[in-house]
């Protein structure tokens, strides 16, 4: 046994008690970002040939680099989709990164692996899909979305092969015009075409749209991918009807719900989702709208051994591993070295129970029609759209883009909240993204007072 010296336990004991200072916070600062030139004249220089020592190291961060990086979990963060952790997942995040477990195969984390496995299988539960639906967690929905179309690519091509037919000189996804930027990236390290298809008037991807694409590209098209939850609006495709194009065809269908999919823990939510349960891969990132920290993305599959055939990599010193029949994460995404990243998940939902993951998520779908109808009331303010799910679209009338901005700047500076324009058809607008169950009705409307 290796005796742990006094340096090494102070270094730990330095890194824990900051560690459990923030998680505890009651009061989390919004903090901005500092200047390059700034940050070099108060932070460069920190690596030396003989180390700066726990206690200066942890100062630095402390007081420097932490409060040059905003705090997403802030009740006032508002902007693109902030991240809401419960205070257990933080906690086990550390416990994860302590116990060094590796979460790529079964035989070096079976207990990690099966403790993910459980989440998996109560989301596939959720979504509506069968039994033995299941997947991996990786780390974010570019991953995810990846990962889920080389399976949608690989299946496709197999099934050419079977079929004694040739494969098509390009291959190509279809999907909303509005779809997340990922699926167009996905393409492009796929070196395949997307096929962006209009959305109606409500902003939504509808069964006909789709059909007529797919029918117009033939058997170019491998797989259809329906959004749960735009970034920018939280509007739900019309899965149900964009399903059943792709079914008609035989087309892999994928959800893309990185951030809206969690809805569906609601009840009054679920009618918007109908048709995912006829997905052949699904995603939705913890981190989002589940009260997970960064990063954590939940890729499912129907049908897991499409996603097998599609990933497991195959050498001589991996024989060991392929060789057995277990449950392998790395077989399903796009990685081979992965921490456990759904185990801050496991724990909260351990500790917290579904119940009140339902009532978290339901608080942000309640407040966003309550500040939504707050809007509408007040003058000078009104709704881009109605929202559909925690994200609320509206204007400032009169204002340009220069206006939002200096607003926006003049809020964070302040350390009031943390509001950035978007903008929709060519509009610059404003947008409130609601996921923390501490973001509450008057946060909100202390941020519109500002407006006036």
């Amino acid at each position: 046994m290796h005796a742990i010296s006094d340096e090494t336990r102070a270094t730990v004991d330095e890194v824990l008690a900051y560690a459990r200072q923030r998680a505890l916070y009651s009061d989390v600062p919004l903090d901005k970002p500092a200047t390059l030139d700034d940050l070099a004249a108060r932070a460069a220089g920190s690596i030396t040939a003989e180390g700066i020592g726990a206690e200066r190291a942890t100062a630095l961060f402390a007081d420097v680099l932490a409060p040059a990086c905003l705090s997403v979990d802030h009740p006032a963060y508002v902007s693109f989709i902030p991240c809401a952790p419960t205070k257990a997942a933080i906690a086990f995040d550390l416990a994860v990164s302590a116990s060094v477990l590796y979460g790529g195969s079964w035989l070096e984390g079976a207990g990690a692996v099966f403790a993910e496995n459980e989440v998996l299988h109560w989301l596939a539960g959720e979504f509506g899909l069968p039994e033995g639906a299941g997947g991996v967690f990786v780390q974010g929905g570019t991953i995810g979305n990846l990962s889920a179309l080389v399976a949608a690519r690989d299946a496709a091509r197999r099934r050419n092969r079977e079929a004694g037919r040739a494969d098509p000189p390009r291959w190509a996804i279809a999907c909303s015009a509005e779809a997340h930027s990922s699926i167009a990236s996905a393409a492009a390290v796929m070196d395949v075409d997307t096929v962006p298809v209009p959305t109606g008037a409500d902003g939504r991807l509808h069964g006909d749209a789709m059909a007529a694409a797919l029918d117009a590209h033939g058997d170019a098209v491998f797989a259809v991918v329906a959004t749960g939850g735009t970034t920018n609006f939280g509007i739900v495709d019309d899965i149900a009807s964009v399903a059943a194009a792709a079914k008609e065809r035989g087309l892999w269908l994928h959800i893309d719900g990185a951030y809206g999919l969690a809805a569906m823990l609601v009840e009054e939510a679920r009618p918007a989702f109908a048709g995912v349960e006829l997905a052949d891969s699904v995603i939705v990132d913890p981190h989002k709208w589940l009260f997970a920290p960064f990063d954590a993305c939940a890729l499912i599959y129907r049908d897991p051994a499409q996603g097998l055939a599609a990933h497991t990599q195959h050498a001589e010193y991996l024989d060991t591993l392929t060789d057995r029949d277990e449950w392998n994460p790395s077989d399903y995404a796009i990685q081979l070295t992965r921490r456990p990243r759904g185990l801050p998940l496991w724990f909260s939902l351990a500790t917290h129970g579904a119940d009140q993951y339902r009532a978290a998520v339901a608080h942000g779908i309640h407040l966003a029609r309550e500040i939504a109808d707050e809007i509408e009331r007040r003058d000078g303010l009104s709704l881009v759209r109605d929202p559909q799910l925690s994200v609320v679209v509206f204007r400032r009338e009169g204002w340009t883009r220069a206006d939002y901005q200096a607003w926006s700047e003049r809020l964070l500076d302040e350390q009031r909240a943390f509001v950035v324009p978007s903008s929709h058809a060519g509009e610059p607008v404003l947008r409130f993204a609601i996921v923390s169950p501490l973001t509450t009705f008057e946060v909100l409307t202390g941020i519109l007072d500002t407006l006036a």
